[in-house]
């Protein structure tokens, strides 16, 4: 019987071989040896006995045995030979009580390599057998910035806690996102662990079901999306038609999993019809008016940011009085989001701005269930497509400002205090630094920040004798104070420099001609990319005011430079850049991609400061930044 069986496994190692060598792939199995000759190795961890899944067994730890199997673990030597014989008697053996003996294996990279029982894994792989007992050592690679490697430190630490091995993610963040969805911070015990299971199992079925197989995503990023949309409780609760159901309704969250830089961002508007004439044909005045909703993390009057993104609604009603009507709504928070946009879908909002990235994650569900209505979050980098993001390139006009405290400031010293360690926020403060450095060499960028626990902007300032800061972009209508944009202090007063201003209104406008003129539409048709609207000062929606204070030959500089950004004739992000520890981030006569720009997690090397962690942040600012935050690149 086993000679039978190998003569079958022998065709599918020869069709594998063929496989592999028509599409210029090697057709033997990877050896460790040779994969850890490019890889440094910081350590080993002894794992013991582990039930270890067939799938991710790939390849032997040595070349002895390569070149008796293809790269499918198929065997490719002839019957008649030992080695035939001995893998015909452990197919006998597996067929009447089943192989027992464990292997012996290491671990790199959630991939298995046999030191011992390479033929035992042959034969289960024939048998289609869904696991096999090793003795297990891990290989650790050295930390670092790959971001494979990134993902591979997270999912050991998301195996200590949970004890599974059977779950792989390709997303930095799932692994930590998945333990948040279950809600048990502890180690799992065996209950858990078992319930999870049959959720994965049902959820697995019901996708593959759905085609999911085909999408080439793993099954933990794809039931952390699900997860991301529904939440544990609903989902465990749901019966296999319910499950096929939802997987359908939220399949394109699953489809931008497939693509590695899945977030398209739209530098500019498109150009559409003038406004009287667009709206007259889309919103006869005989018709009821548009509804258009703002939802806001916090009172206007005691944000900033949120008194700006009020303006820019107060602009929309007052530019279409007879056409839109608008909803506020005040103090949304995660918890309520879901409530909140029902009650104004349930009102007539077909269009709907959130203007804080923590109202994403609770918005998901509703997005999903109402594919009528347009979701847009004002975030960076949130792979969507139910809800698009927007934003606006503020670091343009931080380099412009950059340039005016680098011209300005008599000791070369500025100060710049930012807020959350976010998406985008790295951006301004780099730009800010690059503007300074291009007009001042010796110029330094002292960064501080207002969410850390241990915040004292006046300390800080006397600390290191300090006369010029950057600070907040608006005043807070409930706290007012003469401390935004760029000033100096005279007398121990601020005197206003330079204000960047976010022109929200601008924004608000032309979205809503984008949708009316079916651009909005049309910008959505990959389906593997989220879409993420990033405009700049070319687009209106961020500007820069000098106050008389400016001296008049600075002023001109800031024209200029101004005419030539909205001209794309200049980049803040172009040529030689360096980070603080030396590393060359850009080349010469080059710009830096959108995309590089939007994800920094580094600081020039003009700036003294860092990123601060999570834990340094004051509570009020940590559900942010789990959300959005970055951390500094930095080498453990």
């Amino acid at each position: 019987m086993g000679d039978l069986e190998y003569q079958e496994a022998l065709k599918l190692g020869k069709k594998e071989q063929k496989n592999c060598l028509a599409q210029g792939r090697s057709p033997y199995l990877p050896v460790l040896d040779e994969i850890l000759t490019h890889q440094e190795i910081q350590t080993e961890q002894v794992l013991g006995l582990v039930n270890v899944p067939l799938e991710f067994v790939v390849g032997t730890s040595t070349r002895g045995r390569t070149y008796s199997f293809a790269a499918n673990f198929m065997p490719i030597l002839e019957t008649g030979t030992e080695f035939s014989t001995k893998w015909a008697n452990l197919a006998d053996a597996q067929v009447e009580e089943g192989i027992r003996d464990p292997i012996i294996a290491y671990e790199f990279m959630n991939r298995y390599y046999v030191v011992e029982g390479n033929k035992r894994v042959s034969v289960l792989k024939y048998f289609k057998a869904d696991s096999v007992v090793a003795n297990v050592t891990r290989k650790i690679p050295k930390l670092t910035e790959d971001e494979d490697i990134k993902i591979y430190y997270e999912y050991m630490k998301f195996q200590e806690q949970t004890g599974l091995n059977t779950v792989e993610f390709r997303r930095l963040g799932n692994a930590e996102k998945l333990i948040e969805h279950i809600g048990i911070e502890e180690k799992w015990d065996k209950e858990t662990r078992d319930n999870f299971d049959m959720l994965l199992f049902h959820f697995s079925k019901a996708f593959e079901a759905k085609g999911g197989n085909k999408l080439g995503i793993t099954m933990g990023d794809a039931i952390v999306t699900f997860l991301d949309v529904y939440g544990y409780d609903k989902v465990s609760t749901m019966s296999r038609g319910d499950m096929e159901t939802s997987i359908a309704k939220c399949w394109s969250e699953f489809v931008v999993l497939t693509e590695k830089d899945n977030v398209d961002l739209v530098m500019d508007p498109k150009k559409v019809e003038d406004k009287k004439n667009l709206l007259s044909f889309f919103l006869p005045t005989t018709a009821k008016k548009f509804t258009v909703a703002f939802l806001y993390p916090t009172s206007a009057e005691a944000s900033d940011w949120t008194y700006a993104h009020d303006l820019g609604c107060s602009y929309l009603e007052e530019s279409f009085p007879e056409q839109i009507s608008t909803i506020r709504v005040e103090n949304v928070t995660e918890d309520s989001i879901e409530e909140v946009l029902n009650e104004v879908i349930a009102k007539g909002a077909r269009i709907i701005f959130e203007v804080g990235p923590q109202l994403m994650k609770g918005s998901l569900k509703v997005a999903v269930e109402h594919p009528e209505v347009k979701i847009l979050n004002c975030s960076l980098n949130e792979p969507s497509k139910h809800i698009r993001t927007y934003y606006a390139r503020m670091y343009e006009a931080k380099f412009i400002s950059g340039m005016v405290a680098g011209a300005m400031a008599e000791n070369d010293k500025i100060a710049y205090v930012a807020d959350y360690p976010i998406y985008g926020m790295i951006a301004n403060i780099n730009a800010f630094a690059l503007g300074a450095n291009c007009v001042n060499p010796r110029a330094k960028v002292y960064l501080v920040w207002s969410t850390k626990k241990d915040y004292d902007l006046d300390r800080f300032l006397q600390e290191n004798d300090i006369h010029y800061v950057s600070n907040q972009d608006m005043i807070t209508p409930s706290n007012a104070s003469r401390q935004f944009g760029l000033y100096r202090y005279e007398n121990g007063e601020p005197v206003n420099l330079v204000m960047p201003v976010w022109n929200w209104g601008i924004f608000y406008e032309k979205m809503i001609h984008s949708i009316l003129a079916g651009a909005y539409q049309s910008e959505g048709e990959s389906e593997a990319k989220a879409l993420n609207y990033w405009w700049g000062m070319s687009a209106g929606v961020i500007d820069l005011i000098c106050s008389k204070h400016v001296p008049v030959g600075v002023q001109r500089l800031v024209a200029h430079m101004k005419y030539d950004l909205c001209g794309g004739h200049i980049e803040p992000f172009f040529g030689e850049i360096y980070s603080q520890n030396g590393e060359q981030k850009n080349i010469d006569e080059e710009g830096m991609r959108p995309e590089d720009i939007m994800k920094m997690d580094w600081l020039v090397d003009n700036v003294i400061g860092d990123i601060p962690s999570i834990d340094e942040l004051i509570e009020g600012a940590k559900p942010v930044v789990e959300l959005k935050g970055v951390e500094e690149s930095r080498e453990e």
